[in-house]
């Protein structure tokens, strides 16, 4: 099996550095870039398995690096973790919006960001596995396939980042369930993934925006966390 190409865009030289001492035990193939453009050209002759996007960069700004890989038919399912250090709730959710998987603020713990990576690479084989399995859920407008690894608003296509999907896909799937905040972050990433709960938060504000009219169909439940509404008949 190949190894896993990670792709480093941090412009600060000792964060580099740093991942890259980090992840060696990892076993993943390195490659770093200094600025966005540099990331894309990168990007367009290699086969990255994850992305590890800053936002403050010189030149092109992460949020311009996740557009136009997110515009790419070749690279749009690519994870991309965001690193910043504005921890700014609309920045994050801005990112999460345009594609991002997941987010870690500045400074952050390498091994913290190496679990993530790990749990990025191990959606995106699920992702893959998705594609010969028999599943398909549906509640109200809302309805997730998972031969076609697809997720529909009143049939409509939406664009979910892999997260997102199995965010959607679990809530349907077990539907007027209520999830605490710590079940949704086991059941998406498995035991001892590091994340707040207000991680989870973000995330599924994020959704609820992506699913438009349908996103209030995600509700609070106040001191214990979320669940699918079911629709009436």
């Amino acid at each position: 099996m190949a190894k896993p190409v990670i792709l480093i865009i941090e412009d600060e030289a000792g964060i580099r550095e740093m991942l890259a001492f980090a992840f060696e035990k990892e076993g993943w193939r390195l490659l770093m870039a200094k600025t966005g453009e540099e990331g894309m050209a990168f990007l367009k002759k290699e086969n990255a398995s994850c992305v590890i996007l800053d936002i403050m960069l010189p030149g092109m700004d992460g949020f311009t690096v996740l557009k136009k890989l997110k515009a790419d038919v070749r690279l749009k399912n690519i994870p991309v973790i965001m690193t910043t250090a504005r921890g700014e709730e609309s920045d994050v959710v801005t990112g999460l919006e345009l594609g991002a998987d997941d987010y870690v603020v500045k400074p952050y713990s390498p091994r913290v960001l190496a679990a993530r990576v790990r749990a990025a690479l191990r959606r995106l084989c699920e992702a893959e596995e998705d594609t010969g399995a028999v599943g398909f859920w549906q509640q109200g407008p809302l309805s997730v396939d998972a031969s076609r690894h697809e997720a529909r608003s009143e049939g409509e296509l939406l664009d979910l980042s892999a997260t997102q999907f199995a965010l959607l896909k679990h809530f349907l799937s077990h539907p007027d369930r209520v999830f605490s905040r710590s079940s949704i972050i086991e059941a998406l990433h498995g035991p001892d993934y590091p994340a707040t709960d207000r991680s989870v938060d973000v995330q599924i504000l994020a959704l609820r925006k992506k699913l438009k009219n349908s996103g209030d169909m995600i509700e609070t439940i106040r001191g214990v966390g979320y669940r699918m509404r079911v629709q009436s008949p």
